[in-house]
């Protein structure tokens, strides 16, 4: 066999074996009976190393050596130095710590939930202890910088340092908290604008359809359910999975949870399917894809053109429910600043606050500066230090997200460059598209998803997260962007 076709081969294995994994963990949280969990642990466990053993495989190691050397086309050879990049991670890590950490982060999944619903931190606190202990094993055996955070934030960031994300976030932290100051000073600030009401589940659901069929999701190729977290599975450009989570009171958390959702999902069907398997046909980073999510969610679905022509059909929807506002005061009402505990129902201007927040306890988790035992009293100081409010409880203060029940530790920064990224690429994006508004307002979005499509989806990951930005707005990641885009749209909300 060409060495081009092992590499083609061994490659697409490998995308269709973590393709299975991705599905075994949305099954889990989907449609999984709670009993399964012990076994779905010994399932992920086994192809987690089948993965690694196929990842390390000397063959495909020589393969990749020879390729580099071969007269491939840029996007062919930036495949192959991805795939190499991933091969020299794996083989500083044990097998056996691989499988361990498959075993034990779908069995904690399963305590997370539970914790999660009564409350239980301590309950819940072995498991966390446990998964911190393999996340800094895995760290010190990839070694790859001298953080050991840097280590696990380089599989969801590549690229990324700790150091400059801490500096970003170091200009972040102020200028929002002056942002939020200044919120909470204006007249309209006191108006209590409560869209609480009844507000049907089905209805809901249709609505969010209706408007993500409009943003260009796939319904042939993807599908949405509920789950306690929401989230989005790309198992490949043909099956994309979102999940979102309902309330009857309230129609926002599940309608922005599935726009947001969607963004994602629309960057995993925009990828290159004819190149499924490869690496060029993967996103590029979890902060470009956040980009993606945050960019839909809070740039376009939060916006006055957005809602000129989605509201009356809100209305047409929910008949009587919302007669009562004008289109101001809805913008204001779903726009509304307000520190609440929960990070994903947090508004644009503290959501950043939610992030910085948890970024420094994993950075002191992971080098030893913080003991699991002592994370609900941390986090609730925190809170009230960052956003002038402590949890209630642990399940609306350290319970409240996932990741850390599954691994995911470096996971949390991407959230917060997706914001940063995603005010840059708005930025270019309206340069090229100077008549986008209109086409919103007139309930079309088809102009924008292309201009995504063209520009981020399709290339795939043929450069780092850095190498797009730079391509497509000339300079790197910069925070002001990000801080001009807030400062405008809330001044112009609040009537700073």
């Amino acid at each position: 066999m060409k060495v081009l076709d092992f590499y083609r081969k061994r490659s697409g294995e490998l995308a269709h074996l973590k393709s299975v994994l991705a599905g075994l963990a949305w099954d889990q949280e989907v449609m999984m009976p709670r009993a399964g969990a012990e076994h779905r642990a010994r399932q992920r466990a086994a192809l987690a190393e089948v993965v690694h053993e196929k990842l390390t495989d000397s063959a495909l190691v020589d393969a990749l050596e020879t390729l580099l050397l071969e007269a491939l086309d840029p996007r062919g050879l930036a495949g192959v130095r991805e795939l190499k990049r991933q091969v020299e991670k794996a083989v500083r890590v044990p097998k056996s710590l691989v499988a361990e950490l498959a075993s034990v982060t779908a069995l904690a999944y399963e305590q997370w939930v539970r914790a999660r619903a009564e409350n239980d931190f301590p309950g819940f606190a072995p498991w966390l202890r446990r998964i911190v202990e393999l996340k800094r094993r895995e760290a010190d055996c990839l070694n790859l910088f001298a953080l050991r955070y840097d280590s696990l934030l380089d599989e969801f960031e590549p690229g990324a340092r700790a150091s400059w994300i801490g500096d970003s976030f170091s200009v972040l932290r102020p200028a929002l908290t002056r942002l939020l100051e200044r919120i909470d000073g204006a007249s309209a600030s006191g108006e209590k604008l409560v869209l609480d009401g009844d507000y049907p589940t089905e209805e809901q659901r249709s609505f969010g359809m209706e408007v993500l069929s409009a943003m260009g999701f796939d319904w042939s190729a993807g599908r949405v359910d509920i789950s306690p977290h929401p989230f989005c599975v790309g198992i490949s450009p043909r099956d994309v999975r979102l999940t979102t989570r309902y309330t009857d009171r309230n129609f926002t958390r599940a309608l922005f949870g599935m726009i947001h959702e969607a963004g994602h999902g629309l960057y995993e069907q925009g990828l290159d399917a004819e190149e499924y398997g490869l690496p060029t046909c993967e996103a590029v980073s979890l902060g470009i894809h956040e980009s993606q999510s945050r960019l839909w969610e809070n740039q376009v679905a939060r916006s006055r053109p957005f809602w000129t022509h989605w509201y009356p059909r809100l209305k047409e929807v929910f008949p009587g429910r919302l007669d009562h506002f004008s289109l101001d005061r809805f913008l204001l009402a779903i726009n509304r600043v307000e520190p609440t505990p929960i990070r994903v129902e947090a508004d644009e201007v503290t959501y950043g606050l939610h992030i910085i927040l948890r970024f420094e306890i994993e950075c002191d988790l992971i080098g030893d500066r913080l003991d699991v035992e002592s994370l609900p009293e941390v986090w609730s100081r925190k809170m009230e230090e960052y956003l002038g409010i402590r949890p209630r409880n642990d399940t609306e203060g350290v319970l409240q997200d996932t990741h850390w029940s599954q691994g995911l530790i470096g996971y949390f920064p991407t959230y917060l460059l997706g914001n940063l990224y995603a005010a840059q690429l708005m930025d270019r994006a309206r340069e090229d598209l100077p008549r986008m508004d209109e086409s919103l307002a007139r309930g079309e979005m088809s102009e924008l998803t292309g201009w995504l499509r063209d520009h981020v989806h399709r290339p795939g990951r043929t450069e780092d997260a850095d190498g797009l930005i730079r391509r497509l707005t000339g300079e790197p990641m910069r925070t002001e962007p990000f801080l001009n885009y807030l400062d405008a749209k809330y001044s112009e909300l609040y009537g700073l």
